[in-house]
C-alpha cells in the first residue's frame, strides 16, 4: 500500500486530517493568547491595538536602502519601526521608560523575530528616544495622538 499522505504538498491531494487538526490548534491558540495581555485597547482604523510594554532596538545600518516587508526602501533617517502585527502605515508613540522621552514612528515593516523585543526603530528613532549607545531599551508603545 502506497502511503499517499507524505506526498500531499503540491500533488492536487486535500491534506491529511491530521494537519487540518493542528492548524485550527494553532489558530484557536493564537486567537486565545492574544487576549490575555491587553491592558490598554484602543481602535485605530479596523484594527484593535494593544499598548505594550518591552525591548525596542534600533536597525543596523547594513539594511539602509533595502526593501521593508512593505515594499518601500528602509530609510534609517526616517521615522520609522517594525512591528510583528501592527498594520502598516499604523502611527505608534514609543516611550522610553527611564527617562520618558518618546517619539512617534510609522509601521512600516515586520519583526523583531526575537523573543523579548516588542519593536525595532530606525535608527533616527532611536536617536530621538536617546538609545543610540545602549541599543535596547525598556519602552511602551501605544496609539500615537
Amino acid at each position: 500500500m502506497v502511503d499517499n499522505h507524505s506526498t500531499w504538498r503540491g500533488h492536487g491531494r486535500a491534506a491529511p486530517v491530521g494537519v487540518w487538526i493542528y492548524g485550527l490548534a494553532m489558530l484557536l491558540v493564537t486567537v486565545l493568547l492574544s487576549g490575555c495581555a491587553s491592558r490598554d485597547v484602543h481602535r485605530t482604523g479596523a484594527v484593535d491595538f494593544k499598548a505594550e510594554e518591552g525591548l525596542a532596538s534600533f536597525y543596523a545600518d547594513r539594511y539602509h536602502g533595502r526593501r521593508t516587508a512593505s515594499g518601500e526602501r528602509f530609510d534609517q533617517q526616517a521615522l520609522t519601526a517594525a512591528h510583528r502585527t501592527l498594520p502598516f502605515g499604523t502611527r505608534v508613540k514609543v516611550t522610553r521608560l527611564d527617562n520618558g522621552r518618546h517619539t512617534v514612528v510609522r509601521i512600516n515593516d515586520r519583526g523583531p523575530f526575537v523573543r523579548g523585543r516588542i519593536i525595532d526603530l530606525s535608527r533616527q528613532a532611536a536617536r530621538e528616544l536617546g538609545m543610540e549607545a545602549d541599543g535596547m531599551v525598556s519602552v511602551r508603545i501605544a496609539p500615537a495622538p
